[in-house]
């Protein structure tokens, strides 16, 4: 059915063509081998103490020469630094001694991955020798962790989780670091010998310093991981059998409230297993019964009024987190939230040589379970299947297939895909997708379309360009993705240039220019804009832009002129705050107008601040505030009648301590607060006031094992009593708890 799919397009058939006989030939490299660097076998494993006193280990390859991949470009690293590399029959070893004045070493003592702006060595690792696929394992001097995988071309991917050794300490000189990385924890094809490609870099954040070995260069960008060191490992390593299992169970008792019902209690226990076994050293097959998708963690606040589009979070559920990247394209055909409660789920994802896949497949209650009850297909299920297959050719280029299916009841939705990536000399990327879909929406009728995408783009150590024309046509729909408009023939140009003064002062300053314009396939103009931008980066990660927007926009068959004037800054100047921040003040429609209003031009005004506070090694403040308001004026309503003023305001705020007693032992506090006030005469949204405390016990001593006990609290604006008429109302202040939960999560990590 797929192959009829694709063949039902003329130019899907061609490009299907063009991709087969790219898949066919030979692969070549556009880089000569460098000779490898040979890391030591030992027999005896280096410890913390002995980088300490500077007792000699048994054996090591000693990496000293570090070059600075930002600020400057190929200048020395600031600070001496020194990489110890051995290896035993079942881990790698990387001992890190890091020259430095421990005043002004930046470090806490934090849950994993936090340490964004924390000092910090890391070692990455591209263990198929592919130039393009890497693990990272970053690490604090308190030995706090930070792992996940890079993609060229993608970008890094910090939802891996990996089970990783490190220990760390702040020292008279600097600090020291040992890295203890078990190879069952990675992923590589079987032989003789192992010839992977490094690359060790440390972190010194008041310089905005990363410095690396071997030279990594910006420019040679995009190339990130297709500049790494080849090092060799003589031995004949595996992971061995590497079968996980991650039992969970998760109780909770609930109260709350009701409109139509009053006040309900509800008890519930979810047990479950989240299962990963490794197939031939390099495929990883997941298989979930009753998966682990709850979240106890909570998303940071979006801001969700008088939005056009959906409003999209990450992903975070473990099961689709191993090898996400392969189901990543130009077009986001694929969002992994979309299968939102499934009850059965199996993976299988990796490398075979030069060959990517992903195979995903999973039910989904969430359809049937917002149908009412007696309504035709409640309690019913959706099924969905998902396919990717890439190969790559020549240096870090790919050309990829992408299926997928999703049925529920009569209706379906079935897409098809080819993409290709090319790199060319100069730094120079070429992609393109050619997809078709086909939706079937019983008994009320079917779709169908093709859509096109080509992207041009160059980065090096001062220019920044691309240009992307995106082509959906009326009937392309993919349910399981995220495409959030079709109909339009797309062109988007942005381009950049950066300065780079030797000056330690000022770092990178220069312009950039964003320029959209869109059409539907009618030809008639949707958007365009043009956004010119003035950026200006220092030292201690601190980044200024002040930027300029002209616009318009077609919304409901009304055109708007838009304008907006913003200034954005991110700072970590001084080692105990964060801070960034944004203002923008210009013009925006009123997309969701009440009833018989047309949606009008309004006034509008954004800010955000996003404040942390490390009180102490132990201790993290965060504060979280956004302020959004539309207002009109006389002379912008579309009829005279209307009220003037604020159409409406939201307040978003987020207030939270973390205080992290050991790197296993935590306590969270999280309070929220959501203020919408509209004017009903104006937009259709509802006043709302809805106040969130959360209260969390974390024991997490590595991925896959932890212990959260918590309780959770909402208030609204809202009030119920059942004597009275009607018994639920709206009040002013948000006075009532409407939710009560108390739970428990426990999960345990088994390897054989």
């Amino acid at each position: 059915m797929f192959f009829a799919l694709i063949a039902g397009e003329r130019r899907m058939h061609t490009a299907l063509v063009l991709a087969l006989l790219i898949m066919l030939t030979p692969a070549g490299s556009a880089f000569a081998s460098e000779t490898p660097l040979v890391i030591p076998r030992v027999t005896r494993p280096p410890k913390l103490s002995d980088f300490i006193t500077n007792t000699p280990r048994e054996a090591e390859a000693v990496v000293t020469v570090f070059k600075q991949f930002d600020p400057h470009d190929g200048e020395p690293i600031s600070q001496p630094t020194a990489a110890y590399l051995s290896y035993d029959s079942k881990n790698l070893y990387v001992g890190w001694i890091c020259k430095d004045d421990p005043s002004k070493i930046r470090a806490r003592v934090a849950p994993r991955k936090t340490i964004d702006t924390d000092d910090r060595v890391t070692i990455n690792i591209d263990t198929f020798h592919d130039n393009k696929h890497a693990y990272w394992f970053d690490v604090n001097p308190y030995g706090i962790q930070y792992d996940g995988r890079t993609t060229d071309g993608i970008g890094d991917d910090p939802s891996w989780e990996g089970l990783w050794y490190t220990e760390g300490r702040i020292t008279e000189t600097g600090f020291v670091v040992l890295e203890t990385i078990p190879f069952r924890s990675l992923r590589f094809p079987r032989g003789p010998k192992q010839i992977w490609n490094i690359c060790l870099a440390r972190f010194i954040q008041r310089n905005s310093e990363l410095a690396i070995w071997p030279f990594v260069s910006r420019q040679r960008l995009p190339q990130f991981v297709g500049q790494f060191a080849p090092i060799e490992i003589d031995a004949d390593i595996s992971p061995g059998r590497n079968i996980q299992l991650i039992p969970y169970g998760l109780y909770s008792q609930d109260k709350y409230l009701d409109q139509a019902k009053g006040f309900q209690h509800q008890n519930e226990h979810h047990p479950g297993l989240d299962a990963k076994a490794v197939l031939h050293d390099s495929l990883t097959l997941d298989v979930a019964l009753n998966p682990d998708f709850s979240e106890i963690g909570t998303d940071d606040p979006k801001v969700q009024v008088n939005q056009r589009f959906e409003v999209v979070y990450p992903e975070r559920r473990p099961f689709f987190l191993e090898n996400a990247s392969i189901f990543t394209m130009p077009e986001d055909l694929f969002f992994s939230r979309r299968i939102v409660d499934p009850q059965f789920g199996a993976k299988l994802t990796g490398s075979v040589g030069r060959w990517g896949l992903g195979i995903l497949a999973a039910d989904d209650r969430a359809p049937g379970e917002v149908l009412a009850q007696g309504e035709t297909g409640h309690g019913d299920r959706a099924i969905d299947a998902v396919f990717r297959g890439e190969r790559e050719f020549d240096h870090q280029s790919h050309v990829g297939v992408f299926l997928s299916d999703t049925t529920f009841q009569s209706r379906s939705n079935r897409v098809g895909s080819l993409d290709m990536r090319y790199i060319a000399p100069r730094n120079w990327i070429f992609a393109g997708q050619a997809s078709t879909t086909q939706t079937e929406l019983n008994p009320s009728g079917y779709q169908a379309g093709p859509g096109y995408l080509l992207n041009v783009e160059k980065m090096d150590n001062h220019i920044s360009f691309e240009s992307v024309y995106t082509d959906r046509s009326p009937g392309l729909n993919a349910t399981l993705g995220y495409l959030n408009r079709n109909d339009i023939r797309r062109w988007e140009t942005y381009s950049a240039y950066q300065w780079k003064p030797s000056s330690h002062t000022i770092l990178a300053y220069g312009p950039s220019m964003d320029v959209t314009l869109i059409y539907d396939h009618e030809h008639r103009l949707q958007n365009w804009s043009a956004s010119p931008a003035l950026s200006l980066t220092l030292p201690g990660l601190t980044w200024l832009s002040v930027a300029h927007s002209e616009a318009f926009e077609l919304y409901s068959n009304i055109g708007f002129r838009e304008q907006s004037t913003s200034v954005s800054l991110a700072t970590s100047w001084y080692k105990w705050l964060d801070f960034s921040g944004s203002y923008a003040q210009g013009s925006a429609p009123n997309y969701h107008p009440a009833a018989g209003v047309s949606p009008f031009l309004g006034k509008a005004n954004n800010a955000s601040a996003d404040l942390t506070l490390h009180a102490q090694t132990h201790l993290r403040l965060d504060e979280i505030y956004f302020y959004t308001r539309l207002a009109c004026e006389p002379g912008q309503m579309p009829s005279p009648s209307l009220p003037t003023g604020d159409v409406f305001t939201n307040h978003l705020i987020r207030s939270k301590l973390n205080y992290q007693f050991t790197r296993d032992y935590a306590f969270n506090a999280i309070l929220d607060y959501n203020a919408l006030l509209p004017n009903n005469a104006l937009v259709a949204n509802a006043s709302s006031k809805q106040a969130d405390a959360t209260l969390l016990f974390a024991y997490v001593p590595h991925p896959g094992t932890a212990l959260y006990m918590g309780y959770a609290n909402t208030f609204q604006n809202a009030n119920y009593d059942p004597a009275a008429t009607p018994a639920y109302t709206v009040t002013n202040l948000p006075g009532t708890s409407t939710d009560q939960q108390i739970f428990v999560k426990f999960s345990y990590l088994l390897r054989f």
